[in-house]
């Protein structure tokens, strides 16, 4: 078993706890406090990557991440990650995208478990009425990323 590194990056949406190996990364999540560093040369890459994105100097990241879900999950997650940039889609939308129309709830649920915010881009997805449903991080997270990324939008 590769040994885990975390690093601690403090976001304009609070702090940022980043997990990873030597070779991926396996979580972001929000936390209330950091904790001293253990970083390697990916989580640093990382940090680099997540404060481009919230300058708004980048719209794409190239880190390396590993999901460790159901077979389900595992799909819904590769298909969060290709919602463009800036834009929005239903659960609906991406039960459908999945092939499994009926599975709204279970697409909620699923999107509900994604550990790796914001390069897994969960806060894309809304619900049918367009209201923001559902973020681990928050509500108001999930309304300020979608702002964010819209604002970038209409500037480039």
């Amino acid at each position: 078993m590769s040994k885990t590194y975390r690093v601690y990056y403090d976001s304009p949406i609070g702090i940022i706890e980043i997990k990873g190996t030597e070779e991926v990364i396996l979580s972001i999540m929000y936390v209330d406090e950091s904790k001293p560093n253990e970083e390697n040369e990916l989580l640093i890459k990382c940090c680099n990557e997540l404060d481009e994105y919230f300058k708004g100097k980048r719209k794409d990241f190239t880190i390396k991440v590993s999901w460790n879900g159901t077979e389900f999950q595992n799909k819904l997650w590769n298909q969060l990650t290709k919602i463009p940039f800036g834009k929005t889609v239903t659960y609906k939308e991406i039960a459908q995208f999945i092939g499994n129309p009926k599975a709204v709830r279970a697409v909620g649920n699923a999107n509900g478990k994604n550990i790796l915010n914001i390069l897994v881009p969960c806060h894309r997805v809304i619900g049918s009425n367009g209201s923001l449903t559902g973020y681990s991080g928050g509500i108001w997270r999930k309304e300020w990323l979608i702002r964010h990324e819209k604002n970038i939008n209409d500037i480039n």
